[in-house]
């Protein structure tokens, strides 16, 4: 089974691709087409250029290698992709082999994280409004929602939660997904050393979080225009 995780960026995600990677019976694949939006767009992203140089930037070649099962003999292919990547240029059909299922947290909650490492965040870098077109998309030809789970849900309960995904999945849940060891990770991307640094200090999901953060009014208007994207998704998580 493939599994498309979809994201914006500081929704748990790298989380979510340990308690993956540690059930042992799991390929992952971090962030497949970050290097092919960057190339496409020329946006300027924190080590830029060396993610670009360390991965694949052919969007084709990715959605391919996306599509087929993983280079190892797993029967479990987690891939964790950024809503914001799959940007129009990229054909989305390698989606149709895959379970695809929507990771959401509270956009305060992102908008507070994303600036701590990269200033002035826009309703684009944050993949809300693109969360949304993919969930429509996914199901529009599945006939039915796709999968939603809240990451504050996960904080909250992560046996309980796992489990509930996991079933949702048709897989086994097991208790190995709640540890993994601290530090890097052999499949981080390239861009690791600027983003990943809490969850490298981990070794598992951290406690519930406390009230939503005070934001300054630019960023508290940038929630605003997120939050109708997060609550739609909300109403049908898990």
């Amino acid at each position: 089974m493939n599994i498309a995780m979809w994201s914006g960026p500081r929704n748990l995600s790298t989380a979510m691709m340990y308690a993956f990677a540690a059930r042992g019976d799991c390929a992952v694949w971090d962030e497949p087409f970050y290097a092919a939006y960057l190339s496409a767009t020329g946006i300027d992203h924190p080590m830029r250029d060396a993610i670009v140089a360390a991965h694949d930037a052919d969007p084709a070649r990715v959605a391919a290698a996306c599509a087929a099962p993983p280079a190892g003999k797993e029967p479990l292919f987690y891939q964790k992709h950024m809503t914001l990547h799959m940007i129009p240029a990229f054909d989305r059909g390698f989606m149709r082999a895959c379970t695809n299922v929507f990771l959401i947290r509270h956009p305060a909650r992102v908008v507070a994280s994303y600036a701590r490492k990269r200033e002035g965040p826009t309703l684009a870098d944050i993949g809300f409004v693109q969360q949304a077109e993919l969930f429509d998309e996914v199901a529009g030809w599945l006939g039915r929602a796709p999968l939603v789970i809240d990451s504050a849900d996960i904080r909250a309960d992560p046996p309980g939660a796992l489990a509930r995904l996991c079933a949702a999945l048709g897989i086994a849940f097991t208790d190995r997904m709640l540890h993994w060891p601290a530090g890097p990770k052999p499949f981080d991307g390239a861009w690791a050393p600027h983003w990943y640094g809490a969850v490298h200090a981990s070794t598992g999901f951290e406690d519930p979080e406390g009230p939503l953060p005070d934001l300054p009014p630019d960023y508290a208007a940038l929630v605003d225009q997120a939050l109708p994207y997060y609550d739609r998704l909300r109403a049908y998580a898990l």
